[in-house]
This record gives C-alpha cells, structure tokens and sequence, in this order.
C-alpha cells in the first residue's frame, strides 16, 4: 500500500521522469552558477561603488570570494548530511539556506553585512554543489550517466550566463536597484528549487542502502518505464542490495578516516579534478570578466556587454559534451580541453604584453576560446568523476572532500585575483596556462577511463578486488591455527567472495557488459 501511494504521487516515469529530475535538479547548480557571475557585473557598477565607498581590491576580492568560505565548510560537512537527511532532503535544506543568504546581500546597508550574506549564501552553495551530482549519479543509468551530468553543468553555465545579461540590463536602472535586482533574483530561484526538491523522489541508492527497499525499488522500476516486472529495473536493485549486503558483511566502516585507508587513490583524484578546474583559471573570468576585459581596454557596459555574449558562446560550447561525454569517454575530453586551455591563456597574456591596437579584440577571442574549451572539459568532467568513481559506503563523504577542495581553491583564485591582476598584470594568465599544462599531465598518466561503467562495477577500474584478498588472508591465518575448521571456513569465504570475483554483476550483464571489453582493470600496486 505504501508503495503504491508513493507511485501515485508521481506521473511521470522512464525517460520523461528522468530528464524531469535532471532538469529540477539542474536548478542547484544553476543557483551557483549564478551565483558566481552575478558579482562579476555588480563589482563595476558605479552605483555598487559608490554605495560601498568605491571599494578596493582587497574588498572586492573578499566580497566575491567569501562565498567559497561558507561552501567550503557546508560542503565538508555535506557528506554526512547526505547520508543523515537523504540526497531530497539536503537539496531543500541547501536551497533554503541559499535563499536566505540572497535576501540577506540583497537588503545589505553595508560592507560586513554584504559579507555575512556572502557567506550564507555559500552554506547553501555548498550543500547544493556535492550533493546534486550525487543525486544526479545514483539516478542515472550507465550509458547515459556521463551526458546527464554534463547537461546539469550546462545549467550551471545558464546560471552564469543568466546572471551576466541581467547585470547588462540593470546596469541602465539609475538607482542601487542597479545591483539590488540581481542579487535578489538569487532568493527567488532558491525558493522555487526549495519547493521541487520536495515533489522529487529520493535515490534510489539512498533508499536502498538505509533499508527502504520497497520505496527503492519503487523509483528504480519508474525510473525505468513503470513495470514492476522490468527485468533492468530487477536486475539494478538486486545489484544494488547484492553491493550493500556485501560491504555490510565486510565489517566495512564508513568514516572518513576509512574511507582514506581505503580509497586513498579515489579521492585524490577526485580532489585534484575539482582543483585544477579551478587552478586552469576558470574564475578569473567567471568572477571578474569585466575588469579583465577593461585591462584589455573595454570600458564599463562595453565590458559587461562582452562578458555577456562570452556567457553565450560558453553556454553552447557545453552543449556538444552531452554527445561525447558517453562516447569519447572522459579522459580524452580532459586532455584536450586542457591543451586549448593553456594556449588560450597564454595567448591572452601576450597579447596584453604587446598592448597594441588590436589587443582589446584579439583579448575577447581569446576569452572566448578558453571558455569553450572549458565549458566543454574541465567544466562538467569534475562534477561528474567523483560521484563516479568512490562507491556507495562513502561516496558522500568523498564528494564532500572532493567539492571542498573546489571551494578552497575557488575562493583562493577569487580573493588574489584582484591583487595579481594589479601587480603582475598580464603575467597572471600564462601562470593559469601553466597549471593547465599541470593538469594535461596528471590526467595522461593517473585518471583512469570511467565511461559505460556501473557504479557498482567501479573497483573493477581500478583493479581493486580487496575484499576477496582479506577473506583469503583471513581463511589461510585460519587454516594454519585449526585445520579442521580450515575447510568449513574456506568455503565460507568462497561464498562470501563470490560477488566480487565474478567480473560484471548483475546489471552489468544485462547491459551487455559480460566481456570488459570498453574498461580494463587498472593495476595499482599502491592500492
């Protein structure tokens, strides 16, 4: 009876569901899309200035960059309210925060409150930025997992984008309502997203994995068409409890210390993806567009207005990894993204050395090269890698860690930015060049390829089978104390370590995945 008035809140199911979530949930990171670019034209506004006694760049850069504080310590603690609350319930609770954090910048009388608000703000940013690819992730199937989270990052860039041309067209109100409207509109977009999260279904994962199996189940079989007989929808939930029963036999802990033991090389991977997408210095232009662009000799609403149809052209140049994300893979993706990157920038701060007729031009060419290329790579790729890659025990936890280090580093770039761009100028974007360059490296050699894997195949990539190798250490330790136990103990652990010897699981099979001919074991002697 539960389960079937839980189904008949909800009309929509298979696809049409799915992208319905994907699109709702999009609306969270769109918030902090916004976020991020609605300073950026505010900054140069003279009635901002004026009214914050025309501010200097320390000010500005704290204003901007003080979000990444409050993101940095909610997205911290993000992995165990995701794991307490639920993926639905910390996506309301996110918004919620965030809304109030735009109310509080919107109606500021000064500098400290501005600040407060900023940092408010960034609580519900950082509750929002780890857990919606997480819920997005644990919602998608395989082979449409990769194009689903790239379509959520595009909303991002819509955020972004968005936040650009309304600063555009209130920089022509003569008033403070200039820079009040903009930040506002943060409150409204909060609200909305705060009222959907709760017309949502949870994970399926979540479900699962706290023992709400009928409800799980439930949003596995609408997810995949609405027939309770659906043999995919069957065959992922079994897969799914096969994992938790498992890791819970396994005695496996769930604490942060534990998951490092245990995945060390997982997360710091994920953490160097969150933070060489913003040490390739995405955020010296997301944040401060505009002065870049008057550094280059666009003045006032010239800037603002090139920073808007750069939004634009970042926008679409998303769109084509919703195609290849599932396709190329993600390896391939990163690496070039990252050689387009380091040119661009380098470029970029050539042309200000010259400093000729032409720089002014040839500086928004580039800009726009750069964007693209990281609208199209490091963009979305590290947003979707985590969640990939760490498995259900502790994924909450390790994108935690993994989207703190983006705030971290975030807010790093956005408070020196200001600085830098005073005292070493045109220096300053070769410099972000050279970390792409960083980046190209690490990506070559260390990140496996994740495409087309089930999230509960993940260990096979990584050549992990490490459960099977205790219970082995544990029989033969055994076998050497109590011979006659030795066998009976032997053909327990050979039960027990069945669903991890066995190459692809349940679903895995039915997808087609009985031969791993798309990924290959990564040998980690390290591991």
């Amino acid at each position: 009876m539960e389960a079937a008035n839980y189904r008949s809140r909800r009309r929509l199911v298979g696809q049409p569901l799915l992208y319905a979530i994907s699109v709702f949930a999009s609306l969270g990171v769109f918030l902090f899309g916004y976020d991020q670019g609605v300073m950026s034209g505010v900054i140069t506004g003279p009635h901002f200035r004026k009214f914050f006694n025309s501010p200097g760049a320390i000010e500005v850069g704290t204003m901007v960059a003080v979000l990444e504080i409050g993101a940095f310590i909610t997205s911290v603690a993000a992995g165990r309210v995701g794991d307490l609350l639920g993926r639905r319930g910390t996506l309301f609770v996110g918004a919620i925060i965030f809304a109030v954090g735009g109310a509080i910048q919107t109606f500021t009388p000064g500098f400290w409150v501005m600040v407060m608000g900023r940092i408010v703000a960034g609580f519900g940013v950082g509750l929002l930025s780890t857990i919606v690819p997480i819920y997005q992730s644990e919602i998608s199937p395989p082979d449409h997992r990769g194009a689903l989270a790239c379509m959520e990052f595009t909303g991002n860039i819509v955020g972004y984008a968005s936040s650009v041309w309304i600063d555009y067209f209130c920089s022509f109100i003569d008033s403070d309502l200039s820079w009040r409207i903009p930040l506002f509109i943060q409150c409204v977009i909060g609200a909305i997203l705060a009222g959907g999260s709760l017309l949502m279904p949870e994970s399926p994962r979540w479900l699962i994995d706290t023992d709400k199996d009928t409800e799980g189940l439930q949003v596995l079989v609408d997810l995949h068409g609405g027939d309770p007989d659906n043999e995919i929808a069957n065959a992922e939930f079994e897969e799914i409890k096969e994992r938790v029963v498992l890791e819970r036999e396994s005695g496996e802990g769930r604490s942060y210390a534990v998951m490092w033991q245990r995945y060390k090389r997982r997360v710091l991977l994920a953490m160097s993806s969150q933070a060489f997408a913003q040490l390739n210095g995405i955020n010296v232009i997301s944040y401060y567009a505009p002065r870049v662009f008057e550094e280059a000799g666009w003045l006032g609403r010239d800037a603002i207005l090139m920073t808007g149809i750069n939004a634009i052209i970042y926008v679409l140049s998303t769109v084509p990894t919703w195609y290849l994300v599932d396709r190329l893979g993600r390896r391939p993706i990163l690496l070039s993204g990252a050689v387009v990157m380091a040119f661009a920038l380098g470029l970029t701060g050539w042309w200000m050395y010259i400093d000729v007729p032409e720089t002014p031009k040839a500086v928004v060419v580039c800009v726009i090269i750069f964007n693209a290329a990281f609208g199209f790579s490091w963009g979305p790729i590290p947003w979707l890698f985590p969640p990939e890659i760490l498995p259900l025990t502790v994924r909450a936890k390790g994108v935690s860690i993994s989207t703190a280090t983006n705030w971290a580093f975030n807010f790093l770039v956005g408070e020196i930015t200001p600085f830098l761009q005073e005292h070493i100028e045109w220096r300053l974007y070769p410099m972000h060049g050279f970390f792409c360059v960083c980046s190209f490296v690490v990506v070559y050699f260390l990140y496996p390829e994740t495409r087309g894997v089930p999230l509960e195949e993940m260990d096979a990539v990584f050549g992990e089978d490490e459960l099977e190798e205790r219970l082995e250490n544990e029989e033969s330790e055994r076998a050497s104390l109590v011979s006659r136990r030795s066998s009976r103990s032997r053909r327990s652990g050979v039960s027990r370590s069945k669903p991890s010897s066995q190459g692809p699981g349940v679903l895995g099979r039915l997808l087609g995945r009985s031969e791993r001919s798309s990924y290959q074991p990564i040998q980690d002697a390290d591991e």
